[in-house]
This record gives structure tokens, sequence and C-alpha cells, in this order.
């Protein structure tokens, strides 16, 4: 039983980051970390998420919702920087698990981090195709309905009758082509990444400034709604589950850690880009999620409006007519919006990726798994064959799966890898407290402690299915490591890695 906990060494960590013919190229800046952040965070629920928990759960008080789920990043976020600094190595959360509890733990949180990052950008790349196709709408362009729909998500038509789905095509392609960027290269994947990310920032703002005229204050009453009788649903219980469904929206921060092998000044620029893009990103997101549910009302949002909550905002800025319709003052804003987030959502993805394909390269190094997911392109210095299996594992359940189910999974995995990476500084003060750190979480115990049970507390208000799914998947996962990885662990067996 030791040898499941038995844990990698440090400096063993710091040598494998030096890389060499078969390493990750450093080509990221702090700029670039900082814009790698953001673009992660912007769009994966400002866009999508928001719409749907302020109909479904907070009302209004979506705000608050945010507030609390920033709160449990803060702490989060701490705790990745100091890692960050210390093992700046790709893998993330798994890898600090490694250095501090142990290879099972690792494992698991490895596990964890497929719900995160490839699940997640199974997320965004629906609500990127929802998107599309109101953009195409606005052209008079409809897609069939049967080749943009999940097989179990459905569709009202103008008569009022329903359709069903098929296959989610659009979204299909947008993780193609992305997963086909990043296999050509990091750096070039940065430079789109960071002209998107400069376009996303300037849509928040115009939303923002734009939409703050057109505020009708009856949309805040009540602001916090009554309680329907159901757990979850508006009062404080609808505000904390809110909390943890939007807390798909902050995963960017994170995914900023799982570059750290192709930093250049890793000890310097990952806090850096960890902390600042979950600050700039926090403040936006509040005001942003204050004027969407200031110019309409929330319940605006129900069904499959909530997938696509701009647009559904953007329509209602304006003033009424005669008949009772609203004649939307900016016409040309929508369609500019809708085809900026259709970019950001883009970038969005793109971390995503990248972020799932340098967890399992780690885990691949480490031989938790196939040798295959570490395979470097003798040209791009990219794990290609990772991003190709991901590829097709992240594009069937965009295709078939709804977003609700896919945005909830990611949601429960990110808090749980969170909670992890907190009670791993809590390890790491008492068993290693002089090894080097350019950066320390401030308050050491109370700032991880804090982040645990803020964590641990929005999971807890999740759905019962949303932590059925979650047990199934790591039930799945400890039959893998038990049949495969505790086999092949080149720790266990003293392989040098």
């Amino acid at each position: 039983m030791s040898s499941l906990f038995k844990k990698k060494d440090i400096n063993l960590l710091i040598k494998e980051s030096e890389g060499g013919e078969n390493g990750l190229q450093r080509t990221l800046g702090a700029s670039s970390l900082v814009a790698l952040g953001i673009g992660a965070i912007i769009g994966a629920g400002l866009f999508s998420i928001t719409g749907t928990a302020a109909a479904n759960n907070a009302g209004p008080a979506v705000t608050i919702s945010f507030v609390i789920a920033a709160l449990g990043c803060a702490f989060a976020g701490l705790c990745y920087a100091e890692f960050a600094s210390m093992i700046p190595i790709a893998g993330s959360a798994y890898t600090y698990s490694y250095a501090t509890m142990g290879e099972f733990i690792a494992w698991i949180i490895g596990w964890d981090l497929v719900l995160e990052y490839a699940v997640g950008a199974a997320t965004v790349s629906i609500s990127w195709s929802r998107y599309l196709v109101k953009f195409l709408d606005g052209f008079g362009v409809s897609l069939p309905h049967a080749l943009t729909l999940s097989p179990f998500d459905t569709a009202t038509l103008a008569d009022g009758s329903i359709v069903h789905g098929m296959i989610n095509m659009p979204a299909v392609l947008i993780v193609v082509l992305m997963s086909l960027l990043l296999i050509r290269g990091t750096q070039e994947s940065s430079l789109v990444n960071g002209f998107i990310v400069a376009m996303k920032v300037t849509v928040v703002i115009v939303f923002i400034a734009l939409g703050y005229g057109y505020i009708n204050q009856a949309n805040y009453t009540p602001y916090i709604p009554e309680n329907t009788g159901t757990f979850g649903e508006y009062g404080w219980s609808g505000i904390i589950r809110a909390a943890g469904i939007i807390f798909f929206a902050y995963i960017g921060f994170d995914a900023v850690s799982t570059a750290a092998q192709e930093a250049k000044n890793p000890k310097r620029d990952m806090p850096i880009g960890i902390l600042v893009s979950l600050a700039i990103c926090t403040v936006l997101y509040i005001l942003f999620a204050h004027v969407m549910t200031g110019v309409t009302s929330y319940t605006s949002f129900m069904g499959a409006d909530g997938i696509a909550p701009v647009a559904v905002a953007i329509d209602h800025m304006g003033t009424a007519g005669a008949d009772g319709v609203i004649v939307p003052a900016y016409p040309w804003l929508n369609k500019a919006i809708i085809l900026a987030i259709l970019a950001g959502y883009s970038s969005v993805i793109m971390v995503m990726l990248l972020g799932q394909s340098r967890v399992f390269f780690s885990m691949s190094k480490d031989g938790l798994l196939p040798k295959v997911f570490s395979e470097v392109h003798p040209k791009f210095h990219t794990p290609y064959k990772s991003n190709l299996l991901f590829m097709l594992f992240v594009s069937l359940f965009a295709a078939f799966v709804p977003a609700n189910i896919v945005g909830e999974m990611t949601s429960i995995g990110t808090l749980l890898a969170f909670v992890l990476v907190c009670a791993g500084i809590l390890v790491l003060r008492k068993t290693m407290p002089n090894a080097p750190r350019s950066f320390k979480t401030p308050f050491v115990p109370v700032v991880p402690v804090l982040g645990i049970l803020v964590c641990f507390g929005m999971m807890a208000f999740l759905p019962s299915d949303t932590w059925i799914r979650l047990i199934v998947w790591m039930a799945i996962g400890i039959a893998i490591y038990f049949g495969y990885s505790a086999k092949h662990s080149k720790l266990r067996n003293q392989k040098t890695v």
C-alpha cells in the first residue's frame, strides 16, 4: 500500500523540465501567460453558463454567485501560484499532487482533470455552435436543427412544433480546427490567442458600457427570487448552487499552470499569469453579469436561449415600439459581438485542449499512460498524437451530449482539482518547509483551508446526478490505474523517468 503514495522528488521534476531534444519549447512570457489565462476564462461561462445559472438557480443574484466562485478561485489561485513557482512542469495539479501526496492521488487528480479540460472544451464548443447558428440567422442562413443539436436536445420552431437534433456538427468542426492549430505549435497558438483575447476583452467592455444605459431596475426585483420549493432553485441555496455551476467559468487560470514547461521564466511568470488573469476576469465577470440581468429579466434566459444569453440581452437593449416589441438600439452590435464571441470561444477551446494534452503528456512520461500521449512531433515539438486522440474524444462529447450535463461535469471536476491543490500546499508546508519558493501562498494555513471549504461547499450544492457521474468517472479511472498504470509506473518500478 505504501507504494501507492510514493512521491516524486521535486529535484527530479525540475530536471525533467529542462527538456532537451524531446522536450517542449519555452516560448511563453508573462504577458503571454496572462493572455492565455484570460483567453480561457472569459467566454467559457460568461457567454454561456451565466444565462442558465441566472434563469434556473440564482436570478439577478447570479452576481453574488460570481463573487462566491471568485473567492474559491482566489484561495486556490494563491495555492496554484506557489506550486507553479516551485514545480514549473507541464501537468498542473497532477504534477503538484505527485510531489506532495503520492502517485495514487496524482492519478486521481490527473483523471479528474479530463473532466475539467476535455469535457470543458466540449461544453464551450456546444455554446460556440449555438452562437454560430444565431450569427448565421442574422444573415438569413438557417442551418438544419438536426445537424446543430445533440440527439438529447430539442428546438421549438416558429409554428410551435418541436424538432430533435441528431448531431452537433459545428461543435465538432471547431474542436477539429483548434486541435490542428495546437499541433502546429504552442507559439503560433499563443499569437492567435493573444489577438483573440484583445478582441474578446474589448467586446466585454463594450457590452458593459453600452448596456449600462439600458438597465431596468425592475429586472432586479426581487434580487434574490424566492425558493421554488426545490433545493437549488432560487433563494440562497440557488445562489450557492449557481456558484458551483458557474465555477466552470473560472477554469482558465489553472490552465496557465499546465503550460509551465513552455514558460521562459516559470518561477516568476507563472504566479503573474495565474493571479493577474484571475483578477482581471473576476471584475469583468461581476460587471457583465450585473448588466446582463439588468437589461432583461432573468426568465428571458430559460431554455435553449440560456446557452447564448448575450445575444438575448443585446436584443433587449432598445426601446419598446407601439406594439410592445423592443427595437434594438444597436442592431449592428449583436452581429459584431457574436462574431467576437465565436472567435473568443475558439481561444477557450484551444487553451482547454492544450491543458488536457499537457496533463496526459506528464502522466505518460511517468508511465501511468501509454507512451503515445507523450510522443512529440519531430518538427512542431507538440504532443500531436495526444492532440489527435483528444480531438476525437472531445468531438464525440460535443456532438452527442447536452451542454448542461457536460458543463456541470466540468464544474465538479474543477472544484475537486482545486480542493486537492489547496490540500497539497498544507502537506508541502509540513513536509518540505525549506524548499525554495519564489512565491509563497500568504496566511497559511488559513488560505488553503478556506480554499478547501469554499470549493467543497460549492461541490456539495451541485445536483446529485452530477455527483453520480463524478463517482462513476472516478471508478473507471481507479480501474484503469490498477489495471494498467500501477504496473507501468516508472516511479514504482524504480526506473529513470
